[in-house]
């Protein structure tokens, strides 16, 4: 098979790491791809929001299946001008994909097939927002509506908080993703990762998994896109991921179907789990980043055939085979960030790491300059472990940490604590 991933960072260099291994990958192409995964596949300059460019080089390379890594080509209808092609793909519809694209949406959806989530309200006017938030009192969770690059969620403990985040999502800060907001209830317990494959009809759970999204240890500072991760997450017991088949994903695919938009890819269930029972925080329709560097070394080459399995329609037909085994991964990012942070600085010691099934260092920001690399994101490397325990993968991320000469980068030491 000939292969595309589209996407540049620490998710797709994961699914082309997996995907390369399995023998029924001919040619693996990566748009626009980046240093760390030019060393797995081809790496190919590309604009991957534009839907006729896409749809070009993918029948000129004679692409036997498309995989969309990022949200924002989602949301903007490549998956269906790919199909409309008469290529295969992974990832939903424009209109499936509201799933993630639209808070207000998934809400709708959750309401209509009675799935378990938080209470909300949506906001178009700023100052029905001031007094709905007055009204109800903190904490509370604002988030702006649409696509925001995993950073338009304030969970405001304090009322100011939450004022302060209406104003700043109306002000312009996530540009028209902003245009509307949603308010919900804070919901208190345990977060987890829960993705399962739908192709429309049927519904493959995956795997689990638990991020560390604030950018200090302990849990503690502003939200980021993810500081870490580690797979299967404890919290995710087998009768927690039965209910949450049961009662959010099978009914919200129904719902999907229904509506005349069924969904296919991966569907990312973003969890909260209170005295055994889950509810909805948000879905995602596409793997997280770094949750998917922790699912793709657990699963491997097997990534492919599931993958594969979902675009064609036959999920039935295919089960994912889990080792007891666990994979843990830190996320290497520049100082600074999630705030300002500067561009530029040249990481060492990353040709001299070990790169096999149980220790890979995944590019997320980085590129190739005079031949050395360098730093071009916030969250710029993710050292991912795997072994027998958690804290053997524990031992082997970190070891990668420590043998990167990265001055100007920093990461938590603490991934893995709750469940360490």
């Amino acid at each position: 098979m000939n292969i595309l991933i589209l996407g540049s960072g620490g998710r797709e260099h994961a699914l082309a790491w997996a995907i390369r291994q399995n023998p029924k990958c001919d040619r693996l192409i990566v748009a626009p791809g980046n240093p760390g995964i030019a060393a797995v596949a081809e790496c190919a300059d590309l604009d991957i929001l534009s839907r006729a460019a896409v749809c070009e080089f993918a029948q000129e390379n004679a692409i036997d299946l498309v995989v969309v890594g990022p949200e924002a080509p989602l949301a903007a209808g490549v998956a269906d001008a790919l199909r409309g092609a008469g290529l295969l793909v992974f990832g939903p519809s424009q209109a499936a994909a509201q799933l993630e694209a639209s808070k207000s949406f998934t809400k709708e959806v959750c309401d209509a097939c009675g799935a378990p989530t938080a209470a909300w309200a949506r906001f178009a006017d700023a100052q029905a927002a001031h007094d709905y938030v007055a009204e109800k009192g903190a904490p509370i969770v604002v988030k702006a509506d649409g696509l925001a690059a995993g950073k338009g969620v304030v969970v405001a403990e304090t009322l100011d908080q939450a004022h302060e985040a209406i104003d700043m999502i109306f002000g312009g800060a996530f540009g028209d993703s902003g245009a509307e907001v949603v308010i919900e209830e804070f919901m208190e317990g345990e977060e987890a990762s829960f993705f399962i494959l739908s192709d429309g009809v049927n519904c493959l759970p995956i795997g689990t998994a638990q991020d560390h999204k604030r950018v200090g240890e302990g849990d503690t500072g502003p939200n980021t896109g993810g500081m870490g991760a580690y797979s299967p997450a404890p919290v995710l017991s087998q009768e927690i991921q039965d209910q949450v088949m049961d009662q959010m994903i099978r009914p919200t695919v129904a719902e999907m179907a229904r509506r005349g938009t069924p969904f296919q890819g991966v569907l990312f269930a973003g969890l909260m789990i209170k005295d055994g029972r889950a509810r909805l925080v948000e879905y995602n329709v596409r793997f997280g980043d770094p949750e998917c560097q922790v699912l793709m070394i657990r699963l491997g080459a097997q990534a492919l055939d599931l993958i594969h399995a979902c675009a064609e329609g036959r999920l039935d037909q295919v089960s994912a085979n889990w080792a007891d085994d666990h994979a843990l991964t830190v996320v290497l990012a520049t100082q600074g960030y999630p705030g300002d942070y500067q561009k530029g600085s040249v990481i060492k010691g990353l040709a001299d790491l070990p790169e096999d099934s149980f220790q890979m260092v995944f590019h997320a920001g980085t590129a190739e300059k005079d031949g050395v690399i360098v730093a071009t994101g916030g969250r710029v490397l993710a050292a991912t472990g795997r072994g027998e325990t958690l804290q053997l993968a524990h031992a082997r991320a970190y070891a990668l940490v420590d043998a990167i000469d990265w001055p100007e980068g920093f990461c938590r030491r603490d991934i893995g604590w709750r469940a360490l």
